[in-house]
């Protein structure tokens, strides 16, 4: 499987898409799964048509795709896609915008990190009868999925709404090295140039990019270096920096904060606290010091892989992202991507050293079947979802058909996880043809078994070796989680009738903390004498309130409730 979130780099393992099944009529929140609601069948020949809406990159061309006409003549689909982009922001507004006007596929397939549905979004379209019940068709029609369902308590309990029914399916996809995503990748040659340690605590760490920084570490007389530097779309750097200070959930990216936390029992924020103030004015004398780049809160990740495959000169100190290939090409001519290795979480100065935990299962939703898609299309669907399901079919609409994708492992192979037996081998990717693949729009249900032993070379540093490399890199990461901390947001269903309430407060509190923080690491607001007033304008948008929906949510999943 491919490391995540890279876009039209080497693509992620995080896992796509789920389908939604059963019958409703468009006026109301009928949740049968008899034909009478379903529309009638609209067939070419004998394959059953089904409108699919999901996005691609310009490599990828859905329509004539090997897993897409593969998947056609198994299980008599005639695909008619709507493709949308990889940018998650042009991609949501165009499926918001075909929901919104009536005119939607039968068929949503998503992808996480660019467009997945929300619980919320989930509790609407189905009382609202868009989205159809999937539970009879998986009970009736896919054994596969029933059994990850009854077998993965984690995953049932994502994939159900309060109200019984499974209006979309999560993606699962064990991947060890996404669950802990907070990473710093810091250029180890600099390092040994300059006779430095790898940084273990935030002052080392300041001494560290400072040298970054005045040194000239790649040697062209030029003050060219840039310390540290991330983007917008993949960046980790506030949730890494303040793990010596808070623990900081999965999301403290830039401008993308998670706000929730436990503290046993009792659903809280961290980011309110003083512990996330004395984060913040950390990152604040980093910022003003030039040690982090400006243009870490506002370029795109083409932008940053862009300065990090600089032709001129080798100029990225550390990078906070989940792993090198999104700042720099892997197999680079001049070997620049080997000089980058994982920093351990930085020791603060009270001794607190956390990183922040993901999930296995994305939090999105990203397979759904509309009112508008036949009972025909809808069997086809869950059919052709519950082959993937096996690991079989995983391989195949993630990686391609056997021997063309993928291989059986050799005598001398050796799995990611060495403790077991390789069962299969990825080829290498100058040997795949494009358009092989679902990829990342078919990583439906990744196990980690599966993950695990994948045949995977020593060398960590080849391009083949990539995923040994961030599994052995992640082993730094992994001892520093809290999971009593971590507030369980894929299980977490809000009671429908505060759905509407919660998204509201959610979109203000997010869009308030995301310009709080970067005001104060930037210096436009003052941390020392505006902190006070930013905590109580916190409460001003509903702060209390959300915790207290979120807490009401959260004891009605905990044991006797």
């Amino acid at each position: 499987m491919k490391p995540h979130y890279s876009r039209t780099r080497i693509a992620a393992v995080v896992a796509t898409a789920a389908l939604v099944a059963a019958g409703c009529t468009s006026g109301g929140s009928s949740n049968s799964n008899s034909t009478d609601s379903a529309p009638k069948a609209k067939m070419e020949g004998d394959k059953v048509v089904i409108s699919v809406m999901a996005p691609a990159n310009p490599e990828m061309k859905l329509d004539t795709n090997t897993v897409t006409g593969l998947l056609s003549d198994k299980f008599k689909i005639k695909f008619e896609f709507q493709a949308t982009t990889m940018d998650g922001g042009p991609a949501k507004e165009k499926r918001q915008i075909a929901i919104s006007s009536g005119d939607y596929p039968d068929m949503f397939l998503l992808i996480p990190y660019v467009d997945a549905f929300t619980k919320t979004d989930l509790q609407k379209l189905g009382k609202q009868g868009v989205a159809v019940p999937l539970e009879g068709l998986i009970k009736e029609h896919a054994p596969n999925i029933q059994k990850a369902l009854d077998s993965n308590s984690v995953l049932k309990a994502m994939s159900t709404a309060p109200d019984g029914h499974i209006y979309a399916l999560p993606q699962w996809s064990d991947c060890y090295h996404c669950t802990y995503p907070n990473k710093l990748w810091i250029n180890s040659e600099w390092l040994k140039k300059l006779n430095l340690e790898m940084p273990k605590t935030t002052e080392e760490l300041r001494t560290v990019l400072r040298a970054f920084k005045t040194q000239d570490p790649n040697g062209n007389g030029k003050a060219d270096e840039i310390p540290m530097t991330t983007d917008t779309q993949d960046g980790t750097l506030i949730g890494y920096l303040m793990g010596a200070f808070a623990y900081a959930p999965y999301g403290a990216s830039n401008g993308i904060p998670s706000l929730l936390k436990l503290d046993g029992g009792k659903v809280t924020t961290p980011v309110d606290k003083p512990e996330w103030r004395e984060g913040l004015k950390y990152i604040k004398s980093l910022y003003e010091e030039g040690l982090i780049d400006q243009a870490s809160f506002t370029q795109n990740a083409e932008a940053l892989q862009a300065v990090g495959n600089d032709p001129a000169a080798v100029r990225l100190g550390s990078v906070p992202v989940l792993w090198p290939g999104i700042f720099v090409q892997l197999s680079s001519k001049d070997g620049r991507d080997k000089q980058y290795d994982a920093a351990p979480p930085l020791t603060g100065p009270t001794g607190k050293s956390y990183t922040g935990y993901n999930n296995p299962t994305s939090i999105g939703y990203t397979f759904m079947l509309t009112n508008k898609s036949s009972m025909e299309a809808r069997i086809a669907a869950i059919k052709m979802l519950d082959s993937i399901y096996t690991d079989e079919g995983q391989l195949v609409a993630n990686s391609g058909p056997e021997g063309v994708g993928w291989v059986k492992p050799g005598p001398d192979d050796i799995a990611l996880d060495t403790t077991v037996s390789p069962t299969w081998k990825p080829k290498p990717a100058s040997e795949v043809p494009q358009n092989l693949s679902w990829s990342s729009m078919g990583q439906y249900y990744v196990t980690l078994a599966l993950r695990n032993a994948q045949a995977v070379p020593k060398d960590i540093y080849s391009e083949a070796g990539l995923e040994r490399r961030l599994f052995e890199a992640t082993k730094l990461y992994e001892p520093h989680v809290d999971k009593a901390q971590v507030f369980p947001e894929a299980q977490v269903w809000a009671d429908p009738s505060v759905v509407s309430e919660l998204a509201t407060l959610k979109t203000n509190l997010d869009s308030y903390v995301s310009q709080g923080q970067l005001a104060f690491i930037t210096g436009s607001k003052d941390i020392d004498t505006e902190w006070d007033a930013w905590v109580q304008g916190l409460d001003g948008l509903g702060m209390k309130r959300y915790l207290e929906l979120y807490q009401q949510a959260y004891d009605k999943t905990r044991p006797g409730n």
